[in-house]
């Protein structure tokens, strides 16, 4: 599997486990513990696979809680997006944002749904985030050329590894090789799986849930013809705006026959009257690397987050500042990746944007990873808190994943972050159905309505119930972890007969472990 499209291995330091800190969900003022790692640079494939052990980032810390210690066990969790159905309460959200839109009415109905922001949860990390930042420079962090990793594994005798795996490989490829299932786990599977095809349903197993339901050729034609129509329309990169308003030609097309309940999509792309009194539009801006029109919205964004968490989350006006806007929302360590069999914005973090009659009222924080849309953090304007937006722009998201789909293939989920059932507050995001949990101890993905009777028992739960069943991702040698030594590459077993002073053994043992031998492998594991 390529590292990356982008050349650069992702290079980290591993911090190991965090000392307690205070929980924003039950308040216990030392039970959060989680282990943590600076990302210097990181390629979305590594942190694809790292989320799917049960990682997650905040700016650049990526951290993973220790699930069977920390106070509120935090999942990771996904929506099945190319098999989502709208809820009640979702069409509910919708139809309100079109009517404002549409006739202006503001009827401040309460959602009955938490907004679908993050919360408190990647606020905390934040915290311990800037404690632990590195303090290495960039000229330790450069890696040498290929001959001087060569030189270091041919002075060992007793290597093991080849010059492959010392060797910093350039490109991999040009483009991420991705196997065919690899995010097409059904629930179930590993979220590792090395299988390159799917296996057929067993008999009396039902129909292949990873897989979207069958459907009649004549409405996969209809929806052809209107995903033509909708090209460069949805999700709109860099600036060029999806308007509300300009979707009437769509409007016969995008009909849902009677016999099927509507998508996001029908109630995203209807015709709207020439008067409308609003206009919305959405614009897909990348954020790291800030591009230009990115920077050009910087302020405005910043004004409407440090709004956000005045008023939702009551901070004082002293702590939303902008260096922590940057180093929490808009550093990413994720390497930008613009493969050719990847959707037309490319890899990595973005900003979407939502503008309202010509401002931003809202931005959702996300990256795009090679099998799935992430979300990061949402933040709004609070006085239009009355359009759910939380709601609505997990919607939007989703549909938005269901469109880049359509040229990566493979990209066909959407991560909303951790699910935390022991925080009545924080169920909100099990009603995005179909969705899974991954297990915390084999990391293979589990249908939610499986996981909630064994949360009810215990907060903290092994999801697999295949008692011999054990992490198939789990490392297997830890003399092949690589390890960046001053500026020159080399496998574990290498750096550690070199190595002076006392054993680290231990937790570079450990990092192996979390991060499992596939990313182990692959990223390189600074040492001072």
């Amino acid at each position: 599997m390529a590292a990356g499209g982008g050349g650069s291995p992702s290079i980290v330091e591993y911090f190991g486990g965090e000392d307690g800190y205070r929980c924003g969900y039950c308040k216990n003022e030392s039970g959060n513990l989680s282990h943590g790692m600076w990302a210097h640079s990181m390629t979305v494939q590594d942190y694809q696979d790292l989320i799917d052990r049960g990682w997650r980032r905040s700016g650049k810390y990526v951290y993973k809680p220790i699930m069977n210690q920390t106070c509120c066990p935090q999942y990771t969790i996904r929506c099945q997006a190319l098999r989502f159905q709208t809820s009640k309460s979702h069409k509910k959200v919708l139809k309100k944002m079109l009517k404002f839109i549409s006739k202006g009415d503001v009827s401040k109905v309460v959602s009955e749904e938490e907004p679908m922001d993050s919360h408190i949860e990647d606020v905390v990390p934040s915290d311990f985030a800037y404690k632990s930042e590195s303090q290495v420079s960039q000229t330790e962090l450069t890696p040498l050329n290929e001959d001087h990793a060569e030189g270091v594994e041919n002075d060992d005798k007793d290597k093991v590894e080849t010059k492959e795996e010392v060797n910093v490989k350039k490109v991999e490829s040009g483009s991420l090789q991705i196997p065919v299932d690899k995010d097409a786990a059904g629930p179930g599977e590993p979220s590792h799986s090395s299988k390159a095809v799917h296996a057929p349903p067993k008999p009396g197993k039902g129909a292949d849930l990873s897989k979207p339901p069958c459907r009649k050729a004549k409405d996969i034609r209809k929806e052809r013809k209107l995903q033509k129509l909708l090209q460069n329309q949805m999700g709109t990169l860099e600036g060029s705006p999806l308007q509300a308003g300009q979707q009437a030609l769509l409007s016969q097309n995008s009909k849902t026959p009677t016999n099927q309940p509507k998508s996001i999509e029908d109630f995203i792309f209807v015709s709207l009257p020439d008067d409308a009194p609003h206009k919305l539009e959405v614009r897909v801006v990348r954020s790291s690397p800030p591009s230009s029109q990115f920077k050009a919205t910087f302020q405005e964004s910043y004004q409407v987050y440090k709004r956000y968490q005045m008023v939702i989350h009551k901070d004082p006006p002293d702590k939303p500042t902008i260096n922590q806007f940057t180093r929490f929302l808009c550093d990413s360590p994720l390497e930008a990746e613009n493969p050719p069999n990847g959707p037309e914005c490319g890899y990595g973090s973005f900003h979407q944007q939502y503008w309202l009659d010509g401002k931003i009222i809202a931005v959702g924080v996300i990256d795009i990873l090679p099998y799935c849309v992430s979300s990061v953090y949402l933040y709004y304007d609070p006085d239009y808190s009355f359009l759910s937006l939380g709601v609505y722009s997990a919607l939007r998201e989703i549909a938005f994943t269901r469109k880049l789909h359509e040229k990566a293939p493979d990209l066909c989920f959407y991560y909303m972050g951790f699910y935390i059932h022991s925080c009545p507050k924080m169920r909100y995001k099990g009603q995005y159905r179909p969705s899974d949990l991954l297990c915390p101890e084999t990391y293979v993905w589990t249908p939610i309505e499986q996981c909630l009777p064994l949360l009810e028992l215990s907060k903290y739960s092994r999801f697999n119930q295949d008692t011999k069943a054990v992490d198939e991702g789990r490392v297997k040698e830890l003399g092949r972890v690589r390890v960046l030594h001053k500026r020159t590459i080399m496998p574990y077993s290498v750096y550690k007969k070199r190595r002076k002073g006392p054993s680290d053994e231990a937790s570079v043992q450990q990092y192996a472990s979390l991060v499992g031998q596939t990313c182990s492998e692959r990223m390189l594991l600074f040492r001072s």
